[in-house]
């Protein structure tokens, strides 16, 4: 039976996450081809200006998209968005309290017992230099700016705060200082402390490193990123693992000899995945089953996909898990010198299709775009730096 009549029998169109792969003696799978419709984001009340999306989730039922409004002179206010269902949107009120707060773009949400919380940032300052913020969620679904000494997230050491995650330590933010990998940790969202130059998390003589993503995984945090050993140009795959969020243990992930980094982190079922770049494409590693945070467990190398091309920075910008209902499918937003790219996965990572989006955005400039799964249903923003959209579509049974 050939893979397009599979694809008619089995309805796929519907079930985008529980397609079958082709025979060896077939060609690749053809693109799923959702159905998607547009939701139409709500300028928030204030001063005018094009709507930016950054990054979007699930949580407790709602879905989110944060990002900003900018004005046609370039400066920008925070915004953030709520919905039921995918359809319809409103605007969060925005509490900002510092003047940078006042000009964020928020680009990073997480959730945890029903709330989220926020990475935001605006550059400033006599060297340019993003200047990082965090909001948490208060009881009426609004966004609170939380007080921070300016050198906890900037200052001479800064370098990034790439992702927020929730689970039952609290909340944990991922990234870097000079000094090479490092995290924030908070029990509530409201007071973020740094944990820099930790052993075996930072930096030392035979490795610079560097921290992209966080996720809870039971009894504590797992991080994922990279290093570039001493005297070699390409970086190496690396996660780490930690029950408390201040002492870690460094996990090398199989590596080649092609410049590899872990970019994103999604828990699915009982296998955790990474993903990220490798050489001239992008890479899906493995650990099953996930594992408590004490345990450091067995990561392989499962499937290679797409192609990152030149004159561009490629990255994976967000994954997404369809749950273990749906065969272990994932989702990965990735951009590249072709432009954003949506895949989907439903052999635990081993190999991809693409899955072809509502609009084309192409890569560079002020775009992003991002995904997120929940209750049957796939969203994902597409910013292409004239106008943020978000479109969802039905996954049936996840």
């Amino acid at each position: 039976m050939s893979v397009r009549r599979v694809i008619a029998v089995l309805g796929a169109v519907t079930t985008l996450l529980g397609g079958c792969r082709a025979g060896r003696d077939e060609g690749p799978p053809e693109p799923v081809r959702p159905r998607w419709e547009a939701s139409v984001l709500p300028v928030p009340p204030g001063s005018a200006g094009r709507l930016v999306a950054r990054d979007a989730t699930a949580c407790a039922g709602r879905w989110y998209v944060v990002g900003a409004v900018a004005a046609p002179d370039g400066a920008t206010r925070p915004a953030a968005w709520a919905s039921g269902d995918g359809r319809a949107w409103a605007s969060l009120p925005l509490r900002p309290i510092s003047y940078y707060g006042e000009r964020a773009i928020l680009y990073a949400v997480g959730c945890h017992e029903g709330r989220v919380a926020v990475i935001g940032a605006r550059a400033g300052g006599a060297h340019g230099n993003p200047r990082v913020r965090t909001w948490r969620q208060d009881a009426d679904g609004g966004l609170t700016e939380v007080p921070a000494e300016f050198e906890l997230y900037g200052g001479p050491e800064a370098v990034s705060a790439s992702r927020i995650a929730g689970g039952a330590g609290g909340w944990l933010i991922a990234g870097a200082r000079t000094g090479g990998a490092a995290v924030w940790r908070s029990p509530d969202a409201t007071d973020f402390q740094l944990v820099d130059r930790a052993a075996e998390l930072a930096s030392d003589a035979a490795l610079t490193t560097l921290a992209t993503d966080a996720l809870a995984v039971p009894g504590g945090w797992l991080v994922g990123g990279g290093g570039r050993p001493a005297g070699r140009a390409d970086r190496d795959p690396f996660v780490w693992i930690s029950e408390s969020g201040v002492t870690w243990t460094r996990l090398a992930l199989p590596a080649t000899g092609d410049d590899e980094i872990v970019q994103r982190l999604v828990r699915v079922g009982s296998a955790v995945y990474a993903v990220g770049v490798r050489g001239s494409g992008f890479q899906a590693w493995v650990r099953e089953p996930a594992g408590a945070a004490s345990s450091a467990g067995t990561w392989r190398a499962v499937g290679r996909f797409g192609a990152t091309g030149t004159g561009s920075v490629a990255a994976v910008e967000s994954v997404a898990g369809a749950g273990a209902g749906a065969g272990g499918g994932l989702l990965a937003m990735t951009v590249a010198a072709g432009g954003h790219r949506l895949w989907r996965s439903t052999a635990g990572g081993s190999s991809w299709v693409s899955v072809p989006l509502p609009a084309d955005v192409s890569a560079g400039g002020d775009t992003s775009a991002a995904t997120t799964i929940w209750d049957g249903r796939l969203v994902i923003t597409l910013d292409d730096g004239v106008a943020a959209r978000v479109w969802f579509a039905p996954l049936g049974a996840v």
